[in-house]
């Protein structure tokens, strides 16, 4: 029987690698290389941004040394100065996301010469899917010695972009921590929605187990502001005290909402 030639290009649109890793540890090596055989993608970066203001560095894999370091500035501050903010925060949930074609025009100095020129970035691509009030934010970079992406691997990108974008949503949500979980509960689920993002934010630091003094310190607020919040968030919730708190959440969890 004749063998079959092995095609020089992997097939379009084929990420069942990284679909099947879903939940796995090694999801984040199985994905860089799926990306590198779709598209050559030298390293990728996946955040998770809330509406309510908050980001989180999910995924750093592949050739740049920094990575880390770029995840944790781009979470700790640069994610508000980031160019495609607008393009994600004005969509939908449910609907994949492609990002403007990289330029570094887009970009002010500080964020060009950090996240640019000290990392040897020198392309980038990107695509985003918002899960109820979470939008996973997956970026692929090359850096100098690869050079920039080709217009048959951005279309490559383009392909896979939905799949990629869908398994890294469902992989982060399996794997979520428990404050993760607080926190997407306090994002989706009536009535913890409700509450203004610094009443979320001071519930959750009870729920944690923190005084309210350590609450203060941690948020960089006075003590009397602390109690405030609580006070209004209590009174939102129609509760009076922490164990009722902890009532409400624990029903959140058990019911149809709860997180799987």
């Amino acid at each position: 029987m004749r063998s079959q030639a092995v095609p020089a290009h992997p097939a379009a649109g084929d990420v069942t690698s990284a679909v099947l890793a879903i939940g796995r540890a090694d999801f984040p090596n199985v994905l860089i290389d799926t990306l590198r055989r779709q598209a050559d993608v030298g390293h990728c970066m996946v955040f998770a941004l809330s509406r309510a203001g908050a980001a989180r560095c999910l995924l750093d894999a592949g050739n740049i040394p920094i990575g880390g370091d770029l995840g944790a500035a781009y979470a700790g501050q640069f994610h508000e100065s980031d160019p495609n903010r607008d393009a994600l925060f004005e969509r939908e949930s449910g609907a994949p996301i492609m990002l403007p074609a990289f330029a570094p025009r887009m970009y002010g100095a500080r964020y060009r010469k950090i996240f640019f020129q000290d990392s040897g970035i020198v392309d980038k691509c990107a695509t985003a899917i918002w899960v109820d009030d979470t939008c996973f934010y997956v970026n692929f970079y090359r850096i100098a010695a690869q050079g920039r992406f080709s217009a048959a691997q951005r279309e490559r990108l383009r392909a896979i972009a939905p799949a990629i974008g869908a398994s890294v949503a469902r992989h982060f949500q399996q794997t979520a921590t428990p404050d993760q979980t607080l926190a997407a509960l306090f994002a989706s689920c009536a009535p913890l929605a409700a509450l203004t993002p610094r009443e979320q934010e001071v519930c959750r630091h009870i729920l944690a187990g923190y005084s309210s003094e350590a609450i203060s310190k941690g948020l960089g607020i006075s003590l009397h502001s602390t109690l405030t919040y609580r006070k209004r968030a209590y009174e939102r919730l129609g509760i009076s005290s922490q164990n009722e708190l902890f009532a409400i959440v624990l029903r959140l969890l058990a019911g149809p909402h709860g997180l799987n």
